[in-house]
């Protein structure tokens, strides 16, 4: 059996490391691949040639352009708008999942007080739909915004962050590369002088471990997490979903 991680580029993920250990901790007899496509249309090839895969992982840039590809998403999936784990069946049939949601919302629960019940998202990619869903469907957050670069209607941008709104959202997601390895010395463009000890920087970077925005944020005695623990989370409910019966 195959099963895979898909998107491009790879050189970050710690995927192909994480179940080929557990394959071989665990006897399975299995292989994980990595699917370096520069282009989603190549995915149909893909599949065509690696009839033994069983299911995959999916990454940047394709959590959402995926799934025009699939035969069906699951409730959540669906709701969620982006799916990251396509379980491929015996008779041919890709269903996609998201196991995002289940690592976040795993990882982020224990951190979170009551004064936290606002928080910004940077970014709007498929990672951020899958944040914006837990927080608000099953950590039960009042309001959610979203930042981009640009910045329209709900949505803020960058520029628009000023000290009176990083007040009133505490919590604030980092679902950007910005940065990750190699680009170390970067850090999405706040005001980090706002910053108190009420607020909480999430980062679902994991590479390098504490980022700059994770540095910045606990000089300011913010509560700082990398998003190693939701990687380790969401591929242990990837392989649930492989496997379920």
């Amino acid at each position: 059996m195959k099963y895979g991680l898909l998107g491009y580029p790879l050189g970050h993920s710690f995927s192909r490391k994480f179940f080929t250990e557990k394959f071989q901790r665990e006897g399975i007899d299995a292989q994980y691949i990595n699917f370096e496509l520069p282009s989603i249309d190549g995915y149909p090839d893909m599949l065509r040639a690696h009839p033994d895969l069983r299911g995959h992982n999916v990454t940047i840039p394709y959590k959402q352009q995926i799934i025009s590809y699939l035969t069906e998403l699951s409730p959540e999936a669906t709701a969620i708008g982006a799916v990251n784990v396509v379980k491929i069946t015996e008779d041919g049939r890709r269903i996609g999942y998201n196991s995002d949601v289940i690592g976040f919302t795993e990882s982020i629960r224990p951190l979170l007080k009551p004064e936290h019940r606002r928080a910004l998202i940077l970014g709007t990619g498929g990672a951020s739909k899958a944040v914006h869903y837990g927080l608000k469907e099953k950590l039960g957050l009042e309001e959610v915004r979203f930042v981009s670069r640009r910045g329209e209607g709900s949505v803020f941008s960058y520029s628009d962050l000023t000290p009176e709104i990083i007040n009133q959202y505490p919590v604030i997601i980092n679902c950007t590369p910005c940065g990750m390895h190699p680009h170390v010395d970067e850090s999405p463009a706040l005001p980090y002088e706002a910053l108190t000890p009420r607020n909480l920087l999430y980062d679902l970077v994991y590479n390098p471990e504490v980022t700059q925005f994770m540095q910045r944020g606990a000089a300011r005695g913010a509560a700082v997490k990398n998003g190693l623990e939701m990687l380790l989370l969401q591929a242990k409910a990837s392989w649930e979903f492989w496997t379920a019966v």
